[in-house]
């Protein structure tokens, strides 16, 4: 069994790694997170440029990805099985997908060619996964894909302490919350940096962490 911090530092690492990817090869598209894709589309709605309609499809893409992670946990559940495995196979194969359309759909002129649009709601399939792995499975994590609640979590936590009016718990809830975190700024600057050299077989390097969160899931 994987170590809880190690897990929850793969994963916040991996949704940093693959949401800045997606953000800067296809022109601002956020896969990990949907309120990012909210704020893009009313402004594309606002002043028209490009890549509206990737950004408009990503998010049933998202929403039909969670969809069928919980229906796939229940069914795993209600046979006593642990849907931990079968979940992280999902999302790696949606990251390995997103990983070939966009090599192939490389170099990606506009996000309206038909290429673009499939690696792109392939890579929010793959965080919409990991979204509701988090929810499903994954339960005694902090949550991996989205930072706000973490961070304002931790300066609560950090104002107790200094106060020293912290409650029993409060430094380990500080460190759980803490981790992904800083996994996930170091995934955003990797992603960044990686996909400049490497473009999308940048990828590679999280589908190889799936590999290992999946070889250890239980």
């Amino acid at each position: 069994m994987i170590n809880k911090n190690t897990l929850g530092m793969a994963l916040g690492f991996t949704a940093g790694y693959v949401d800045t990817v997606g953000f800067v090869a296809l022109f601002g598209l956020f896969t990990a997170h949907v309120t990012g894709n909210f704020v893009l589309i009313g402004s594309e709605l606002a002043h028209p440029s490009h890549g509206v309609l990737i950004k408009f499809l990503a998010f049933p893409a998202f929403i039909l990805a969670v969809a069928l992670a919980r229906i796939v946990a229940v069914r795993l559940e209600a046979s006593g099985k642990s849907a931990a495995r079968a979940l992280t196979g999902m999302q790696l194969l949606f990251l390995l997908v997103f990983m070939l359309l966009g090599y192939l759909s490389s170099p990606v002129q506009s996000t309206d060619a038909v290429l673009p649009v499939l690696a792109g709601i392939a890579g929010a399939a793959a965080m919409g996964i990991q979204n509701a792995a988090s929810r499903l499975v994954w339960t005694e994590l902090a949550p991996t894909t989205v930072m706000t609640g973490n961070v304002t979590q931790i300066v609560i936590d950090l104002v107790d302490i200094i106060r020293g009016s912290a409650a029993a718990g409060t430094k380990a809830r500080l460190w759980k919350f803490l981790w992904p975190v800083l996994a996930f700024g170091v995934g955003a600057v990797g992603g960044a940096f990686a996909y400049m050299v490497a473009g999308f077989f940048s990828l590679a390097l999280p589908v190889v962490m799936l590999c290992f969160v999946f070889g250890f899931a239980e």
